[in-house]
């Protein structure tokens, strides 16, 4: 069975790139009826927080990336890392490294001079148990290094970018695998160790994830080899790049999963908009689909090599897209929060109804979430303010008799249909011998304060059932 994962490290908010990089390893998973695990790789204690775990818990969860078997914490693993760490010591494929960081300081500053690119000069990679004795009694604490072989050329074939050799003599020496511990013993392991003692543990077939591991895979087959493992397949799938070209980061503003919730983009956008960040459909000219049918489609083949650029307009649109189709009822709940974040006053439960209605109107014409803040103030305030074209049209001949004129119409009439705000436009032309223009634009201005907005009869019904068209067609005349 194809099993993938995605391990993201709790030193930060899931990032989008790593979140890219879960929906990848999902489509392929689910397109082949594979696993999809879940890893929490917090070795880092200095900087895993357990807030940005729980942020990555969340975000996948929103995202959909609904995972088979996990989180599998790897600071739960740490004894089973150091057993791995004294197999290859046993092997004799790894070896205690006592170099001091002031001499690795001066071995690179010499590295430097010479215009060498610097690497481990793999110094204490035959030292005699004398020699280790005396380094111990000099207070010295090892680190453990993996012996590479500078004569060796790693070779692969990546699923998105074909054939990759890497010779040993590009690797930068023999690789630290644990750290340095105070009692002398085996520390804390590394990245590349760590993992794939990880894969190898969780039958992990396929390795699928950003380009900038490239250099890692070269390293990690090597460990896999050391312990007569399966070595899985690997994809290094293209970084997402900002509009410049270069990596997306933070000094480009939003660049986690939270944030772009908090913005107002859907998760069912933002998954869709990653899939096609650097993968592409057979039908190039489908750009909306869902988890689902992505899966479906999705292979390595279509998964591009350069690098995607992050395109604001285009997940815009995408979100557009997904506001604009959402049933009536999900959208209104998504809108509640923004609203009550504005401080509008209104009944989440007893106003539902209206609320719908509200949501009815306005949602053909959302980008973002947000955008309904700004859009339905007018159906919550008191009163309006005036824009200055709103001002202009209450001023012109005439207007003032018109709206008086809707409000005497009104008069008596305790409920409102579209019908009969008919009847009543085409009274007050009739009555004051206007033209229809002249009504709507006055009464559009009366009621929101605006020549611009959405439908005006359906708006004009909307404020009526909480009796504010009267009000704001009086204080218009006030004013």
């Amino acid at each position: 069975m194809i099993r993938v994962r995605i391990a993201p490290s709790p030193t930060g908010n899931l990032h989008i790139g790593t979140a890219r990089t879960a929906v990848f390893n999902w489509l392929f998973a689910r397109h082949h009826g594979g696993q999809f695990i879940l890893r929490v790789e917090d070795t880092d204690t200095e900087r895993s927080r357990p807030e940005y775990t729980q942020n990555i818990l969340d975000g996948l969860n929103w995202l959909g990336m609904h995972w088979d078997e996990g989180p599998i914490f790897q600071s739960d693993r740490l004894d089973i890392y150091k057993q791995r760490v004294q197999d290859l010591l046993d092997k004799g494929l790894a070896y205690r490294c006592y170099t001091t960081e002031a001499e690795l300081e001066e071995m690179r500053a010499a590295q430097k001079a010479r215009n060498e690119a610097p690497r481990y000069d793999n110094r204490h990679r035959n030292l005699t148990p004398e020699q280790e004795a005396a380094f111990t009694a000099e207070g010295r604490r090892p680190v453990i290094r993996f012996k590479i072989d500078d004569d060796r050329e790693i070779v692969w074939n990546d699923l998105v970018r074909g054939e990759m050799r890497w010779r040993g003599t590009d690797l930068g020496g023999d690789m630290v695998i644990a750290r340095r511990s105070e009692d002398g013993n085996i520390g804390q392991p590394l990245y590349n160790f760590a993992v794939v003692v990880d894969d190898m543990d969780m039958n992990i077939t396929h390795v699928i994830r950003g380009e900038d591991h490239i250099a890692n895979t070269a390293k990690q087959i090597l460990l896999y080899e050391a312990f007569n493992a399966s070595v899985p397949e690997f994809a290094h799938t293209p970084l997402i790049l900002n509009m410049t070209g270069q990596k997306l980061s933070k000094r480009d503003g939003v660049t986690s999963i939270s944030d772009f919730k908090k913005m107002g983009f859907v998760a069912e956008a933002i998954v869709n908009y990653m899939t096609l960040l650097g993968w592409s459909p057979p039908d190039s000219t489908q750009e909306i689909f869902t988890l689902e049918e992505a899966a479906k489609l999705f292979s390595f083949d279509r998964v591009n090599k350069a690098g995607a650029k992050f395109d604001w307009a285009k997940l815009d649109w995408i979100n557009s897209q997904y506001l604009h189709s959402m049933p009536v009822d999900k959208l209104t709940d998504l809108l509640i929060p923004y609203w009550q974040e504005a401080r509008y006053e209104f009944d989440p439960v007893g106003d539902r109804a209206w609320l719908e209605k509200i949501t009815a109107l306005v949602g053909a014409s959302l980008t973002r979430l947000p955008d309904a803040v700004d859009m339905c103030r007018l159906f919550f305030v008191k009163s309006v303010e005036f824009s200055a074209e709103a001002t202009e049209q209450l001023k012109q001949a005439g207007a003032d008799n018109v709206v008086q004129g809707i409000i005497t119409a009104l008069d008596g009439r305790a409920e409102l249909s579209a019908d009969s705000t008919q009847e009543i436009i085409k009274q007050v032309m009739k009555e004051q011998n206007v033209k229809k223009g002249l009504v709507m634009r006055s009464l559009r201005a009366a009621l929101t304060g605006d020549l611009h907005g959405p439908d005006l009869v359906e708006s004009w019904l909307i404020l009526h059932q909480k009796d504010l068209d009267k009000q704001r067609l009086q204080e218009a005349i006030a004013k």
